[in-house]
């Protein structure tokens, strides 16, 4: 069956529409990979502030691993420090873009401990953080990264 013939009136539509799609193709992937790699850090960071002061985990944030959290087979007092640790590292290497792919992928397991034992109807919230972190995980940091600098110079032999 042949493609109707395209009307003057559509004409006017269609034509700006697939122009504004073309510009979206043009969205630079190393900017996507930034606001993606400052976007989850800020969301890590700002949970492992919650469970320190100092440098102690708090009385609360163990409560919580205790009481409401409840991690099968890792003991609270361990997990709170893990999840302290792990959410003020990788956060800085994302932010950074050194080690990138590894801070994703931890992040990400995570991401699906949370979803998996402890808050599994926040599953939106979780699939966004896991779309930011796929992202660097699938496409790397980006140019504006210590990961692109440093294979570049590896691979220029200064390294």
């Amino acid at each position: 069956m042949p493609a109707p013939a395209s009307t003057p009136e559509a004409d006017i539509l269609v034509r700006p529409l697939i122009a504004g799609l073309h510009l979206f193709r043009r969205i630079p992937l190393d900017l996507v990979a930034l606001v993606a790699r400052l976007s989850i850090a800020g969301v890590f960071w700002q949970s492992g502030q919650t469970k320190v002061e100092g440098w102690h985990v708090t009385d609360n944030a163990l409560y919580l691993f205790e009481n409401e959290y409840r991690l099968p087979l890792v003991d609270p007092w361990i997990a709170v420090h893990l999840a302290a640790l792990a959410e003020h590292l990788f956060p800085v290497l994302l932010v950074i873009g050194l080690a990138s792919r590894l801070s994703a992928f931890a992040l990400l397991l995570m991401t699906l401990v949370i979803e998996i034992f402890v808050y599994p109807a926040a599953w939106p919230t979780h699939g966004t953080w896991a779309v930011c972190l796929l992202l660097v995980m699938i496409h790397g940091p980006g140019r504006l990264s210590l990961d692109r600098i440093l294979s570049r110079s590896r691979r220029d032999g200064r390294g």
